[in-house]
């Protein structure tokens, strides 16, 4: 815990930015859900049958995983992308449900009479409604105004993979890096959130139950109380509207080199700095940056070549990146000097099995692969230069259908045990860590894949400047340097930050 405190103290401004983003993600969808939730609720009350499509949508919708929604959203124009946009999209779909079900709950569960009464007054529909049915029906819906915010709590940690910020953040930094500490200090905050969200929502509900007399009352101060936290956390999480954004992909290595792009601007150029770091895979990253939603991030040529424009497999690494380079040209972006090192797969089975089997090339794994698990990446096993190729170039067999698990948590499992051989990454700080072996690619299978920095032309072109802090980081980088930045990281657990900082104030 001692560790975890630490982190917290010495994170606490990074700590605000991400409170303040997550309840401003949660505040703001829970509020248009109930803009658009309540009247779909009375309607639905009113006539359930011409009503019952949009609920049934509305169940469909709460049945799909969050972070299926998400992937789903990133193509699809205005509401989709990388960012907060797709992230309160989401939200607010998922608390739709909800507070539909209360409303229309509260509404049927008035007393006939009351309404009769209300008729015999004189009172017209819209009068009987809004003095008399939603006051009473207020508790109800307010129960499910409580259940949407707290899904929206859990749910929001998930918007930290498209770039929306939040606490999960540090939850998908804490994996990538396999750091328990790192883990904690975001889910720990987030499940206090929603026990304070769930609590305070229950104390409103409470009180409109005693107080049914003036129940509106209690709800505009619920209502101001509301706008004044999503003012405050509008203004802590801001960001300079002229900031550069810094993305990467989800795992360790990447967020080293987001982070080394972003200080390096910052050091060279004093230009603000945006990072949505923890992306996604490949093609996660590559859509932001076609979007416009991040200005730049790190790929890898051979990922760029196979992956990314669908080329065949070539071998030569000054062939490969200027092949790259071009058909980055042609859609408006810019390939950079290489970094300096070429982070190829990796073939990784345990030392102690490489030692006693002799093992020292993917060809003499052949021989153990019937008996043998695997575990890949998902990006791994469906990619050109990926498994299916690799088993037809080696003759690869093994006993059942290779897993499919985070590339991060690969590294752990092979050591563990769960699985006998892994395609990992050749600086990955973990092989030395955990004492794998790294199997020699004697087919010349993989292509290379030299890290370099991607970004938008117009972006380049607007701050030479920057360009010119960029182009200084060329060939600085080697995998010796890579290792031992992604060892600090992973095996040290030592924080990003400071570990790309030490690096960049080397001499």
């Amino acid at each position: 815990m001692s560790r975890l405190f630490t982190f917290w103290l010495t994170h606490r401004a990074e700590l605000a930015v991400l409170l303040s983003q997550h309840v401003l993600l949660v505040a703001i969808s829970t509020l248009v859900a109930v803009a658009i939730g309540l009247p779909l609720g009375i309607f639905a009350a009113r006539r359930p049958r011409l009503a019952a499509p949009l609920v049934g949508l509305a169940n469909i919708v709460q049945t799909v995983p969050s972070l299926a929604m998400f992937g789903f959203l990133l193509p699809v124009p205005f509401i989709g992308g990388v960012g907060a946009r797709a992230a309160i999209m989401v939200l607010i779909l998922y608390g739709l449900l909800p507070i539909v079900r209360t409303t229309i709950a509260g509404l049927n569960g008035i007393d006939p009479s009351i309404r009769e009464a209300g008729v015999a007054m004189g009172m017209r529909p819209r009068d009987l409604l809004w003095l008399v049915e939603l006051p009473l029906a207020l508790p109800s819906i307010v129960a499910g105004i409580r259940v949407a915010a707290v899904v929206g709590v859990g749910s929001a940690t998930i918007a930290a993979a498209i770039g929306a910020g939040g606490l999960g953040e540090y939850i998908y930094r804490g994996l990538s890096m396999v750091d328990s500490t790192v883990i904690l200090a975001g889910a720990i905050p987030a499940a206090l959130l929603a026990l304070a969200v769930d609590g305070g929502l229950l104390a409103v509900e409470r009180l409109l139950s005693r107080r049914r007399k003036r129940p509106m009352g209690v709800a505009r101060a619920t209502v101001a109380l509301i706008a004044i936290v999503v003012l405050l956390s509008a203004l802590v999480a801001r960001r300079s509207p002229s900031a550069i954004v810094v993305g990467s992909k989800n795992f360790t290595e990447q967020n080293i080199l987001g982070e080394l792009v972003a200080q390096t601007i910052e050091r060279e150029t004093g230009m603000a700095v945006e990072r949505r770091l923890n992306l996604g895979g490949t093609l996660i990253c590559d859509g932001a940056l076609r979007s416009g939603d991040i200005d730049m991030y790190v790929e890898y040529t051979g990922t760029a070549l196979t992956a990314i424009f669908h080329q065949p497999v070539i071998n030569d690494p000054q062939a490969v990146f200027a092949t790259v380079r071009d058909l980055y040209a042609r859609t408006g972006r810019a390939l950079l000097p290489a970094l300096g090192f070429n982070n190829t797969f990796a073939i990784l089975v345990r030392g102690e099995d490489a030692r006693a089997r002799g093992l020292k090339t993917i060809d003499d794994v052949a021989r153990e692969a019937p008996r043998w698990r695997a575990g890949f990446g998902y990006e791994f096993l469906e990619r050109p230069d990926g498994y299916p190729g690799l088993a037809a170039a080696y003759g690869l067999h093994f006993a059942e259908t290779p897993h499919v698990m985070d590339l991060s948590l690969s590294y752990r499992a092979l050591a563990s045990r769960q699985v006998d051989l892994i395609a990992g990454d050749a600086t990955a700080g973990l092989i030395r860590g955990l004492d794998l072996v790294q199997l020699e690619d004697t087919r010349h299978y993989f292509p290379p894949y030299d890290a370099a920095v991607v970004a938008r032309a117009e972006m380049l072109l607007r701050y030479p400047r920057m360009r010119a802090a960029l182009e200084g980081l060329s060939g600085r980088i080697s995998a010796d340097d890579m290792r031992a930045m992604n060892y600090a990281a992973d095996v040290e657990h030592k924080d990003v930050v400071q570990i790309v900082r030490d690096f960049l104030s080397r001499p």
